[in-house]
Protein backbone atom coordinates (compact mmCIF):
# COMPACT_ATOMS: atom_id res chain seq x y z
CA UNK A 1 0.00 0.00 0.00
CA UNK A 2 1.92 3.12 -1.54
CA UNK A 3 2.03 5.94 1.14
CA UNK A 4 0.76 9.26 0.08
CA UNK A 5 4.29 10.28 -1.11
CA UNK A 6 3.61 7.16 -3.68
CA UNK A 7 6.60 4.98 -1.97
CA UNK A 8 5.90 1.80 0.04
CA UNK A 9 6.59 1.78 3.99
CA UNK A 10 9.88 0.12 4.05
CA UNK A 11 8.38 -2.66 6.77
CA UNK A 12 6.03 -3.68 3.48
CA UNK A 13 9.30 -4.46 1.51
CA UNK A 14 9.88 -8.42 0.37
CA UNK A 15 13.70 -9.33 1.99
CA UNK A 16 12.99 -12.87 2.08
CA UNK A 17 13.35 -15.00 -0.95
CA UNK A 18 10.57 -17.46 -1.52
CA UNK A 19 12.31 -20.19 -0.77
CA UNK A 20 13.22 -18.94 3.15
CA UNK A 21 9.59 -17.30 3.47
CA UNK A 22 8.87 -21.33 3.00
CA UNK A 23 10.93 -22.85 5.27
CA UNK A 24 10.31 -19.99 8.45
CA UNK A 25 6.75 -20.66 7.69
CA UNK A 26 6.95 -24.18 8.42
CA UNK A 27 9.42 -24.46 10.78
CA UNK A 28 7.59 -21.40 12.84
CA UNK A 29 4.19 -23.56 12.43
CA UNK A 30 5.64 -26.62 13.34
CA UNK A 31 7.86 -25.47 16.73
CA UNK A 32 4.84 -23.90 17.59
CA UNK A 33 2.64 -26.73 17.89
CA UNK A 34 5.84 -28.61 19.27
CA UNK A 35 6.18 -25.58 22.12
CA UNK A 36 2.10 -25.54 22.82
CA UNK A 37 2.43 -29.12 23.72
CA UNK A 38 4.88 -28.82 25.89
CA UNK A 39 3.31 -25.53 27.12
CA UNK A 40 0.54 -27.70 28.43
CA UNK A 41 2.46 -30.41 29.81
CA UNK A 42 4.72 -28.27 31.82
CA UNK A 43 3.18 -24.96 31.79
CA UNK A 44 7.07 -22.55 31.94
CA UNK A 45 8.09 -19.57 30.77
CA UNK A 46 10.48 -21.02 28.65
CA UNK A 47 8.26 -22.97 26.80
CA UNK A 48 6.38 -19.07 26.02
CA UNK A 49 8.96 -17.76 24.84
CA UNK A 50 9.98 -20.80 22.75
CA UNK A 51 6.29 -20.54 21.04
CA UNK A 52 6.49 -16.44 20.74
CA UNK A 53 10.11 -16.87 19.27
CA UNK A 54 8.13 -19.48 16.87
CA UNK A 55 5.11 -17.21 15.95
CA UNK A 56 8.09 -14.80 14.89
CA UNK A 57 9.34 -17.17 12.12
CA UNK A 58 5.64 -17.94 11.01
CA UNK A 59 5.23 -14.09 10.73
CA UNK A 60 7.68 -13.32 8.91
CA UNK A 61 7.77 -15.67 6.45
CA UNK A 62 4.11 -15.15 6.00
CA UNK A 63 4.76 -11.09 5.63
CA UNK A 64 8.10 -12.15 3.84
CA UNK A 65 9.85 -9.18 5.90
CA UNK A 66 12.43 -9.49 8.32
CA UNK A 67 13.07 -6.20 10.44
CA UNK A 68 16.64 -7.82 11.23
CA UNK A 69 17.25 -8.34 7.52
CA UNK A 70 16.30 -4.71 6.66
CA UNK A 71 18.76 -3.10 9.99
CA UNK A 72 21.14 -5.20 8.10
CA UNK A 73 20.89 -3.52 5.02
CA UNK A 74 19.73 -6.80 3.49
CA UNK A 75 18.23 -6.36 -0.31
CA UNK A 76 16.35 -9.50 -1.51
CA UNK A 77 18.07 -10.54 -4.88
CA UNK A 78 15.76 -10.05 -7.98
Amino acid sequence: MPTSSGQVPRWRTVNIIPTERLGRMLIGLAAIVGGALLLTAAGSVLEVLLVLADADLLVTGALGHCPLYQKLGFVRPR
